[in-house]
């Protein structure tokens, strides 16, 4: 009985250090991150917006919060804050392209087909930060998605030696769905901070670099 009883003070243990390590870092990277993120006005001119990519339709429309980042990108935009846009999602599929529908979003908004850069392979938010560093070579990057996300993608880009300022896509109340997606990014806050501290795992695909003082259209495949 007293062996049982050392065994469940101790799982119980390790659960609440493993609880009390998961706010600390979530509050760690959202006190990093903070500090960076402003509003479409008030952020500072940069190499290029970076838009993550979200849910897309088959029929080829994007979802509300997609829309909402990508309105967004064209708010900072219009600002004159950068000429340039990254569009950075899943296509690792025929079938599922989340990254010519974003492009596509632009263009009949008369975007500049040299001016918006596809990222193919931004299957995450570290992969997408780590893909704008090497592959698109940006310096100095404004980085558009909803709050609940924003903060994680602003301490990754900012660890990895970007100059990396955020802008919050929340044009509207998502309603309750969002109680999922912020219980979830927790979890993925912690398993992101290991990443770009501890292990440094390499994206799943790099390849040629493609500067952002390029052409898009050398990221076109069709």
């Amino acid at each position: 009985m007293k062996r049982y009883k050392k065994r469940m003070f101790a799982a119980v243990g390790m659960m609440l250090a493993g609880v009390v390590l998961l706010f600390a870092v979530d509050y760690q990277v959202r006190s990093y991150a903070n500090p960076y993120i402003m509003s479409a006005g008030e952020v500072p001119e940069a190499d290029a917006i970076m838009v993550l990519g979200a849910f897309v339709y088959p029929n080829g429309n994007v979802s509300t919060m997609l829309r909402d980042r990508l309105e967004t990108a064209i708010d900072i935009s219009r600002e004159g804050k950068s000429a340039k846009i990254i569009v950075s999602g899943d296509h690792g599929r025929t079938d599922y392209d989340e990254v010519n529908t974003m492009k596509q979003y632009l263009m009949k908004q008369q975007f500049r087909d040299d001016d918006v850069f596809m990222d193919h392979a931004g299957f995450n938010t570290y992969q997408s930060m780590y893909r704008a560093r090497d592959i698109f070579k940006v310096h100095k990057l404004i980085i558009v998605t909803q709050q609940y996300h924003l903060s994680r993608a602003v301490y990754l880009a900012r660890k990895m030696g970007l100059e990396a300022y955020g802008v919050a896509a929340d044009k509207q109340d998502y309603g309750n769905v969002m109680i999922k997606y912020k219980a979830r990014e927790m979890l993925a806050r912690s398993k992101d901070f290991i990443n770009v501290n501890v292990t440094k795992p390499q994206p799943k695909f790099l390849g040629e670099a493609i500067p952002v003082t390029t052409s898009g259209t050398l990221t076109n495949d069709k």
